[in-house]
């Protein structure tokens, strides 16, 4: 969340990036804020008064009695006693008031970087590079026109759905019968191809000196509090009710809560993580081609890269992570296109993003593969997540940064669909020693 020196002192700059990312009665919400941390505050400094008080009145007491003034020391002893009272009352208005004001800045997202494009929806998002063609500032989702032609003159490319029933790769209906829509069975070849890019993918993560972990699917409320997923506005995490567990959306959650109530060392940043986990979403609301096959699912495998970093360096780490991203990419020969996110298309928690999209031709449509996001302090100050300076010894605020690396639903999706052919379905280069066959046929 938004640190409260931020909102102090730089309203106007806070109340602008909130509308840049099209947040309701902007001005409002901060300026309520502000109101509850003076009434906070006030409290405080009474608070603080009275028990300056009451220490020189119980000194007094003494001084009393032995002067044998026992009326007066009863006096003071009573007016003690009401400071007391009246303290109770201030303890009490400072814990409401704490709880509100965590309440509102919990309700308040984080704000994007100046870089961020102005926009409302996707259509904004501006397309910065892609292995397609030379990208210029006027490029955006909305005007953008570059399609790859990848099948054969006269072969008819066919979707994944149909290409997993074709050469039984992934069953569908099986998964309904086990579970329910969006939870697909993947068979032979099909699961060997999701073991061989988890495997690909963690590889290259290790090569790129990530420190990969394993951690737990489910989670507890503390954990998706501090990474921003609870309070869950849009009904998305899968609830364990009676031990008030949380399925995991993603692995950014377990494992940037390692780093949760910790004071770490300047000289370990950066750190960098990464994790393969099973990832589950309600994806409440989606519907029609979104949701067919692969494009949409309740439960997936992806990987996921961490990094927790001084401010001065998030950026660097912040470009590194895309260029680890875009290196996946060119080594599925796959075409891509990145995304800067506009400020209304940005997630709740983010300062700035990218996201990577695949082509798939079959389909005739992009598919988002990846997002690369900065938070800069907004986790960390959830989290508690700090940091401590070589020199003065002072702690700050860390930076966080994720990205997936990749989710496979729709990289299956579009490897199966582009690279089809009428003897099967090729596997690239680089999958190939993973999958032990250059081809499923």
């Amino acid at each position: 969340m938004l640190t409260l020196k931020l909102i102090s002192e730089e309203t106007e700059r806070v109340i602008k990036g909130l509308e840049k990312k099209h947040f309701a009665d902007a001005e409002q919400a901060i300026q309520q804020v502000l109101d509850v941390d003076k009434r906070r505050r006030e409290a405080q400094q009474q608070l603080d008064a009275n028990l300056n008080a009451a220490k020189k009145m119980a000194a007094q007491i003494g001084g009393l009695m032995k002067e044998g003034k026992k009326d007066e020391a009863n006096a003071v002893k009573e007016s003690v006693s009401q400071l007391k009272e009246t303290n109770k009352q201030l303890e009490e208005q400072m814990s409401q008031a704490q709880e509100e004001l965590t309440t509102l800045l919990c309700q308040i997202p984080n704000i994007p970087y100046d870089e961020v494009p102005e926009g409302k929806a996707a259509e904004d998002n501006r397309v910065v590079k892609s292995n397609l063609k030379e990208c210029t500032e006027n490029d955006t989702v909305g005007n953008w026109d570059v399609n790859p032609k990848l099948a054969a003159e006269g072969f008819t490319p066919l979707p994944h759905w149909e290409l997993a029933k074709k050469y039984n790769l992934i069953d569908f209906d099986l998964g309904v019968k086990i579970t329910g829509a969006g939870f697909p069975v993947y068979i032979g070849k099909g699961a060997r191809l999701q073991r061989a890019l988890i495997n690909f993918f963690l590889d290259e993560a290790r090569k790129s000196g990530y420190t990969e972990i394993m951690p737990p699917t489910v989670v507890n409320q503390a954990s998706g509090y501090g990474t921003g997923q609870l309070p869950d506005k849009e009904g998305q995490m899968y609830h364990c009710e009676v031990d008030d567990f949380y399925l995991i959306p993603t692995a950014e959650v377990p494992v940037t809560n390692i780093y949760r109530d910790v004071i770490l060392d300047e000289k370990d940043l950066p750190i960098k993580n990464c994790a393969y986990t099973e990832c589950f979403r309600r994806e409440a609301g989606s519907y029609g081609k979104d949701v067919r096959g692969l494009n949409r699912l309740h439960e997936f495998s992806k990987i996921e890269i961490v990094r927790i970093d001084k401010p001065e360096h998030s950026k660097e780490s912040h470009k590194e992570m895309l260029e680890h991203v875009e290196g996946l990419l060119k080594k599925l020969e796959l075409p891509y296109r990145i995304l800067l996110l506009c400020g209304g298309d940005q997630s709740f928690t983010s300062a700035i993003c990218y996201d990577f999209e695949v082509y798939s031709e079959a389909q005739g449509r992009w598919l988002e593969v990846s997002s690369v996001s900065n938070f800069d302090t907004y986790q960390a100050n959830r989290l508690k997540c700090r940091y401590r300076d070589s020199e003065t010894k002072k702690t700050a605020l860390c930076h966080t940064l994720n990205g997936s690396a990749l989710a496979l639903p729709r990289i299956v999706a579009a490897l199966l669909e582009n690279n089809q052919t009428e003897d099967g379905i090729k596997i690239p280069a680089a999958l190939v020693p993973y999958m032990g066959c250059d081809i499923i046929d």
